[in-house]
């Protein structure tokens, strides 16, 4: 159902039937031979370095529920070659800083999750209560109460990671054993110190947002019901207001509302969405010829083009096998 050109950036899709197929270009293209480190390199590392300069980056991982987001956002940390994005941006992190001993460097680090629209902080306490967003002119928007834990090497913001990864919200649905039912945040926030050349200490602070989105359903697939078809909808919800946010974003012609309010998801990245940032979508794709409709929403949501904040989109062939519903 799928056929992937990495050096031309297309995703060719075929329907079941042998219909027309359909081939969308992205900035670029990983099939199921790719590399870890390569996604990393050529993705997420370009983000990070922006943020180490001062300014704010985010990095997504959307598709459909079961296709290698978390996997993609986390990897396996126990080998090298199967480390995911988080793990080696913390690298590269701790990396620049120490090659940069003319800079002083603080780093905080924390972790939420979105579940049905409530925002939980993954490192507190009582992991199950409700965060409120709230908003000041000299700080913007921000959610109150969130915990945030100075870090001070790959190892302290590892920890960080794996106990709100403990904490985030998982269940079995028909599609998926472990299917994420929540949206997480892990944000690095690095505020950095240089003295200029008037012998004051400048101060400039950048923040590494990177989401693994829940992923999108159709109940005629995952057959969910009771809570599971609440936390889709939900789901389902905050992810047509981000693609609605990305659209208007992308618009070349501009001047539309930018409905950063209709989401809490969106609300919470409107700093790094928005105006002098950068951000990745990485775009998770399943082969089997079961899932073509969910492929292809995804790549007409998705196909790069110039837009009003330099927003680069990616494809990703989830690595699995083909096969055909029963």
């Amino acid at each position: 159902a799928v056929e992937m050109k990495k050096e031309r950036g297309e995703v060719t899709l075929r329907r079941p039937e042998g219909n027309q197929p359909k081939t969308f270009t992205f900035d670029s293209v990983y099939d199921k031979d790719s590399k870890q480190e390569t996604i990393y390199d050529e993705t997420a590392m370009p983000i990070v370095d922006f943020v180490l300069e001062g300014y704010n980056g985010t990095i997504f991982a959307y598709g459909q529920t079961g296709t290698g987001k978390t996997f993609t956002m986390e990897g396996n940390d126990k080998t090298n070659e199967q480390k995911g994005i988080m793990p080696r941006a913390f690298e590269s992190i701790f990396k620049a800083i120490e090659a940069d001993p003319s800079k002083q460097y603080l780093v905080r680090a924390s972790y939420m999750e979105l579940y049905k629209e409530d925002i939980r902080d993954l490192l507190s306490k009582n992991p199950k209560n409700k965060l409120e967003i709230r908003e000041k002119p000299d700080v913007g928007v921000y959610v109150k109460d969130l915990c945030s834990f100075v870090v001070k090497s790959v190892n302290e913001i590892k920890e960080i990671m794996n106990t709100g990864r403990e904490n985030r919200t998982t269940a079995e649905t028909k599609m998926n054993l472990h299917s994420s039912r929540s949206h997480s945040i892990f944000t690095v926030t690095i505020e950095t110190a240089q003295m200029g050349v008037d012998l004051k200490s400048h101060i400039r602070a950048g923040k590494l947002n990177m989401v693994d989105l829940a992923g999108s359903e159709r109940q005629q697939k995952t057959e969910a019901v009771g809570i599971r078809l609440e936390e889709a909808a939900k789901i389902n919800l905050s992810l047509s207001t981000l693609c609605h946010v990305i659209s208007t974003l992308t618009d070349p012609k501009g001047g539309s509302h930018i409905p950063y309010r209709n989401s809490k998801l969106t609300r919470i990245l409107q700093d790094s969405l928005g105006g002098n940032t950068k951000t990745v979508m990485v775009a998770n794709i399943g082969p089997a010829d079961y899932n073509y409709e969910e492929s292809l929403n995804l790549s007409l949501i998705h196909i790069s083009e110039p837009t009003r904040l330099g927003m680069i989109s990616y494809a990703v062939f989830c690595l699995k096998k083909k096969k055909k519903k029963k």
